[in-house]
């Protein structure tokens, strides 16, 4: 069972009379009673395990191998598939689809599952599928805002406290991390990561893995400084981000072959949130959005008033 597999938690249907539907009691390990809120046109699977102070909106289908935790609130028209397991305290709007199979050729009758933690916004058509493999896990973590139309694939791992805006695609295998923000229709491909606080415009389209604490503009799709509003907003003192800076500059302005930067980062930057870019460049397989700079030889006409003639000038 899913329970079994993914959550130590468990719950026990008290008998009740057959027309008792809209509000199901059950006892919890220690024997509490709670009260359930489940619509009578809502489909709760009798394996399905729900927490206390649920509620399961019109028109919702709850499937088999399912955990709901406490406080969860499923508005109408939501889907929990088989192999999908709620933390306590998540909010799934009208339409959304959780642990749907993988849109994927290989995608068979055996697969693994999704595990969404606590504390998560889940707005409208949201879908968020199941892993590819039994032995796998698509995971979002705690504290999460997933807004209207936004896509989840297989296998994917969502930290936390992260915001993804409407129509944000990301395919599977991706990584990321705490506090990322993904701009509206922004796209990452398989296998991609994307660091901590990172920044990604709307309409981006990310091939690469993109570094923590950096800003990606959403028409050139390449990097345009730190993210210095979200990191002041998570309580980044200015030694953290002075280092951040630092660091930036070694990585995109040293001009230092890529061997020599990893080794001024590890010795220069040891502790603190800036020791995080050795560590994430160090693993990287896909290569690394690059910094967005004006290209050399690149023309500049430089304005002036009408009578006044001056050359263009040249840039190195």
């Amino acid at each position: 069972m899913l329970a079994n597999r993914l959550v130590e938690n468990a719950w026990i249907r008290e008998s009740l009379p057959d027309d008792e539907i809209s509000a199901n009691k059950y006892l919890d390990l220690h024997g509490r009673c709670a009260v359930t809120q489940i619509h009578p046109s809502a489909y709760v699977s009798p394996t399905a395990q729900i927490g206390s102070n649920v509620t399961i909106g019109p028109f919702s289908i709850v499937e088999d191998d399912t955990l709901v935790g406490d406080n969860c609130r499923l508005a109408g028209h939501v889907t929990i598939k088989s192999g999908t397991a709620l933390g306590a305290n998540n909010e799934v709007a009208e339409g959304a689809v959780l642990g749907g199979i993988p849109q994927h050729l290989r995608a068979g009758s055996e697969l693994g599952t999704l595990l969404i933690g606590n504390g998560n916004r889940i707005r409208e058509y949201v879908t968020i599928h199941r892993a590819l493999s039994p032995s796998n896990c698509t995971k979002v973590g705690d504290g999460n805002m997933i807004m209207v139309n936004a896509h989840i694939a297989h296998d994917c791992c969502i930290g936390n406290n992260a915001i993804i805006v409407n129509n944000v695609m990301l395919a599977g295998h991706i990584t990321v991390g705490d506090g990322a923000y993904f701009g509206g229709a922004a796209g990452v491909h398989q296998f991609c990561r994307v660091g901590r606080l990172a920044m990604i415009g709307g309409q981006s389209h990310v091939s690469q893995d993109v570094p923590p604490f950096v800003m990606v503009d959403g028409i050139s799709n390449h990097i345009v400084g730190l993210n210095l509003v979200g990191m002041r907003r998570a309580g980044f003192g200015r030694a953290e981000i002075a280092d951040l800076k630092a660091a930036y500059r070694v990585i995109y302005r040293s001009g230092l072959l890529w061997s020599d930067t990893l080794e001024v980062l590890k010795n220069t930057f040891k502790e603190g949130p800036a020791a995080e870019f050795h560590e994430f460049f160090s693993t990287g397989e896909r290569g690394f959005v690059q910094e967005r700079r004006t290209p050399r030889g690149a023309s500049i006409k430089i304005v002036d008033s009408p009578d006044t003639e001056r050359p263009i000038r040249r840039v190195a």
